[in-house]
């Protein structure tokens, strides 16, 4: 029985001694197999307020929107309702912008605008104005594109003009195809 009782308290000892080293590897070890904490990924809902970009010093263009909403790390985003899009031109307003929604690149500050759009010049004597459907500001280039077909008025007169192309650093306009009639006054 003598050698039973000793096997059994090795045994024992051996046991006890894993448990110890078991205890301690998990203290050790705790808190490793913890859950990350959430990440700030959720997107940025703002209501009833100004989006301004600014590039260098010299704003590109400025919103009064319904909604924005932008991405977690807040380089773009959307707008919807637009109602007073300025667009500068050598730091001077240009151009007034109405939009649906406009997708925006805080970080290059483009922007593209869609559904009802609507475009007019700040203080031109002859009124114009121009309705479409997409708007797409490329700002490195200064150039503004209208590729879907707009309706020019200018008074009581509408041309339809397949595509526009303003360049803003040239100064140059391309017109895609016209249709509509227009009268001229010296």
């Amino acid at each position: 029985m003598r050698v039973k009782a000793l096997w059994w308290k090795r045994i024992a000892v051996a046991a006890g001694v894993a448990l110890g080293i078991y205890v301690v590897v998990e203290i050790v070890l705790a808190g490793g197999g913890a859950p990350p904490l959430p990440s700030n990924q959720a997107p940025i809902d703002l209501r009833g307020g100004h989006v301004m970009n600014n590039h260098i010093a010299t704003r590109s263009w400025s919103f009064d929107y319904d909604h924005a909403r932008l991405s977690p790390d807040g380089m773009s985003g959307t707008v919807d309702g637009v109602r007073n899009g300025i667009v500068f031109r050598k730091g001077k307003p240009y151009l007034r912008i109405s939009a649906k929604r406009v997708t925006l690149n805080i970080q290059t500050l483009d922007f593209t605008a869609v559904g009802k759009v609507h475009i007019e010049r700040i203080n031109d004597p002859q009124q114009r104005a121009f309705d479409t459907d997409l708007v797409t500001w490329t700002n490195d280039a200064k150039v503004l594109r209208m590729s879907h077909p707009a309706y020019v008025h200018s008074g009581d007169q509408t041309l339809r003009i397949d595509g526009i192309t303003v360049n803003f650093d040239d100064n140059t306009v391309h017109l895609g195809k016209v249709s509509g009639g227009l009268d001229i006054h010296h």
